[in-house]
């Protein structure tokens, strides 16, 4: 099995960013490229994966592509939705759009719901139009690009319009794949709850539905194929092989959590279900068993016979789900990084502290490694495991958990640590507490490289090379050093004002705030970055590299729209060689395009307004304004 840790060599580190800088000559954009006037108020603005911004109205929703002089659709079939009736779906072109499904009458009532692809604009799932009256669940599947809805759908004759469905459509052709009843239309005899319970497992050959009655698997033409007795599951992963299925059901209490083991043919092949302790957060399927990871939470109880605030690690035999450790390792806080090597698993623990543990339940280390709290890097390097966390630093020896260097690094609790490996010199950068260290990668030597002594006391959160040059940010400061630590410049601009700043750090989206989420179907693996996982030694990158990944993944799922995302990763992101900048120029508060290299100010746009409400795609190099309760204006900053 290949080693499951990040690479940091050649690697850095991309964080949210705003940079500021003083102003020499600047091209001032004071009309801007394209108005939108969006005929209702406007109430809430994202900007997407794909580059689209997506406009919350008193009359629906808006998508904006500023290539587009007309906005790519206008959603306003439901009317004025809640930010909570708005879903979207990670890596992907998806909207999810839903009415009453939180209702309490949700199961008496009509529910809605509408699935749009923001990219083409498109709706492609409409339940008004496919005369669902009721709709339980929604999901989106991917990679298979499919959409999975249970419910009640009105057509047929009377009995099938009253009994539970499930329909799969495919999103690429925008067609019903198939669809099938989860109970017998008509049947005579005592009601039975079909709600479903949980998300449907879509395998090669066929699926599985979790209902409150059991398993239901059916053929991709919904043909009945088996069903068993295993109520309420929440979630379901497969093995390679797709013949060993795990299900994992949520207690009553919401405080644990039952692992169950079902055969492709739906027979149960565990004695028992395996209960454990905690909501899962992360299961690995290795070649030696089962990794499981699991949160527990005392509730807000002051008991002391309260839950602990932890994780719990368990490895399970996966012939029979027993525990394959004599003693779990402890962990006394959450786990925070989590990785399968080869001879074991490695984890550290949020509120400090790494182990390993071999696959049999010995320790590897010779005994726990005591770091600070919050690891932010867990990362292989040639030397070693490199960790870096709010406090200290250092590389340890993965067979022995020894730290390499002489003495840990370590420096006050700093509020942003930023780090990156500097191959022309052949050591590591951490910036923290106003400070640049560098550490000789071969020797472990530790040197204080320079002092940042940035403006309004912020610390660096970006640290990168460019041109064998380092260069540093953060909210209101840009600096750029020589590889010997002598400053090339250092640039600031007073922060507009702590609410204009707080508005501007909602409103930018950098390359690394392109994130997933880790949704419920993705449990099977916890600690995933944005385009790959954590057990991937790409998961820390260059923006090179990044958004090659990102470019691949959607161009895999083969779809008109993810084609699209794919170009948008492929062309040069507009802030690897600029930063966007939110300041108080002489007429007001305006947005700056800065060059990384030089210093100087590109471009700049005055806002005109104090507390200016707007978003960046700094990725497409695009500034979206709100110029009015309607009306957006769109910018080209590139």
């Amino acid at each position: 099995m290949k080693s499951g840790y990040f690479n940091l060599k050649n690697n850095l580190i991309i964080t949210l960013l705003f940079s500021v800088t003083s102003i020499v000559t600047a091209q001032k954009l004071e009309n801007p490229n394209t108005i939108y006037d969006l005929g209702a108020n406007i109430n809430e603005m994202t900007l997407t994966i794909g580059g689209v911004l997506v406009v919350a109205t008193n009359e629906g929703l808006v998508g904006i592509k500023p290539t587009q002089k007309e906005p790519v659709f206008s959603f306003n079939t439901f009317g004025k939705l809640k930010p909570e009736e708005t879903e979207y779906i990670p890596n992907s072109p998806y909207i999810v759009v839903s009415q009453g499904a939180d209702s309490k009458f949700a199961g008496l009532t009509k529910t809605k719901r509408a699935v749009i692809d923001y990219v083409q604009g498109d709706v492609i799932f409409n339940s008004e139009n496919d005369n669902w009256n009721q709709i339980y669940t929604c999901n989106v599947i991917l990679p298979q690009n499919k959409l999975i809805i249970s419910g009640i759908q009105k057509k047929g004759d009377k009995f099938e319009k009253m009994t539970p469905k499930v329909a799969v459509y495919d999103l690429s052709s925008r067609k019903e794949d198939f669809s099938f009843f989860l109970d017998k239309p008509g049947r005579v005899g005592i009601a039975k709850d079909f709600s479903v319970t949980g998300t449907p497992l879509l395998l090669k050959d066929f699926i599985i539905v979790p209902t409150a009655q059991g398993l239901l698997a059916k053929s991709h033409t919904g043909e009945d194929l088996w069903e068993n007795k295993i109520k309420k599951i929440n979630w379901m992963v497969a093995d390679a092989t797709e013949t060993e299925i795990y299900g994992f059901e949520t207690t009553t209490n919401s405080k644990n959590t039952r692992i169950h083991k079902i055969g492709k043919n739906g027979e149960e092949l565990w004695k028992d279900d395996r209960k454990v302790k905690g909501i899962v957060s992360n299961f690995e399927i290795t070649p030696n068993g089962l990794a499981v990871v699991s949160d527990k939470n005392d509730g807000g109880s002051s008991s002391i016979l309260a839950t602990k605030n932890e994780s719990e690690i368990a490895f399970l035999s996966a012939s029979s789900g027993e525990d394959i450790w004599e003693k779990a390792p402890k962990t006394k806080g959450y786990v925070q990084h989590f990785y399968v090597q080869e001879d074991g698993i490695l984890f550290g623990i949020q509120q400090g502290g790494i182990n390993k543990i071999s696959f049999d339940g010995k320790a590897l280390f010779k005994k726990p490694l005591k770091t600070g709290e919050n690891i932010l890097i867990m990362a292989q390097t040639p030397q070693g495991l490199i960790y870096i966390t709010s406090e200290d630093a250092n590389i340890v020896n993965l067979k022995t958990g020894d730290q390499v260097w002489k003495k840990p690094l370590k420096y006050k609790n700093s509020a942003s640590v930023a780090s990156t490996f500097d191959n022309s010199k052949n050591r590591y950068l951490i910036a923290a507490n106003q400070t640049i260290f560098a550490i000789d990668a071969d020797s472990g030597d530790v040197s204080e490289l320079a002092k940042t002594n940035f403006d309004e006391k912020e610390m660096a959160n970006t640290l990168e090379i460019k041109n064998n040059n380092i260069f540093l940010s953060s909210s209101q400061n840009m600096m750029l050093l020589g590889n010997n630590g002598d400053e090339i410049y250092h640039k600031y601009f007073k922060s507009p004002g702590k609410s204009g700043f707080m508005k501007a750090l909602s409103g930018v989206v950098a390359v690394a705030s392109t994130a997933l989420a880790v949704t419920t179907a993705a449990r099977a693996g916890a600690n995933r970055s944005a385009f790959g996982n954590s057990n991937d030694l790409s998961s820390y990158n260059d923006y090179g590299k990044e958004a090659k990944r990102a470019s691949d993944m959607f161009a895999a799922i083969g779809a008109a729209s993810f084609a699209l995302m794919s170009q948008r990763f492929k062309a040069t992101a507009a802030t690897e060689n600029s930063q966007f900048i939110l300041t108080k120029l002489e007429e007001g508060v305006g947005l700056v395009k800065v060059d990384k290299e030089t210093g100087e100010i590109a471009k700049e746009i005055i806002l005109k307004d104090k507390k200016p409400e707007y978003k960046v795609d700094e990725y497409g190099g695009f500034l979206y304004y709100k110029a009015s309760n309607n009306t957006i204006n769109a910018y080209n900053l590139k």
